[in-house]
């Protein structure tokens, strides 16, 4: 899939610009009080430009080139990696390893497991992987929970929705792992 970063980030400014909060999922991960967050996906920084607008030590990571162009411009000050989540090694580890918008969604089929080992591989002890996603595309809560559990995080709660509305059932779920 190619993207534009740019028309990407136009449709949450969109949002923004009539009242939206396309912040939700920012607010959760503050929530934690982290002083370091790897935002794992982080296509055009949206949610890594906020937490850093809060004082937190952020660095964003995305394949995408486009994406990460938009990001730099937006947020030169913030650390931009371009890599492929799936066997992710950034030498470092976070209090938060957020994953938002979809983010295993768009991993060739097969590879989430590797995708939540790279991520959860830069959780710090005690720390938490967040990560969101729909429901309704193949890629279950069992397997993703499967796949947590084999990278030594263990569920501590789940929503469905950033704001924390509570998680029954339904098309989208947000997850939050954390690693002893």
């Amino acid at each position: 899939m190619t993207w534009n970063g740019d028309e990407y980030q136009a449709r949450f400014d969109r949002i923004a610009a009539d009242g939206g909060d396309v912040h939700g999922e920012a607010t959760l991960v503050r929530s934690f009080e982290p002083g370091t967050v790897l935002d794992a996906g982080c296509g055009t920084g949206r949610v890594a430009i906020e937490l850093a607008r809060h004082g937190i030590a952020v660095t964003g990571v995305d394949i995408d080139e486009s994406m990460l162009a938009t990001a730099r411009r937006l947020a030169p000050q913030i650390r931009w990696c371009r890599q492929d989540l799936a066997g992710l090694d950034l030498g470092q580890s976070f209090d938060v390893v957020v994953a938002a918008g979809n983010v295993p969604l768009f991993t060739p089929p097969g590879t989430e497991p590797a995708l939540v080992a790279g991520a959860a591989a830069h959780v710090c002890p005690g720390g938490r992987l967040v990560a969101g996603f729909s429901l309704d595309r193949g890629y279950t809560l069992d397997d993703y929970d499967a796949h947590c559990r084999a990278a030594g995080l263990t569920l501590e709660s789940r929503y469905s929705t950033w704001s924390r509305e509570p998680f029954t059932d339904g098309e989208y779920a947000v997850s939050v792992h954390r690693k002893s």
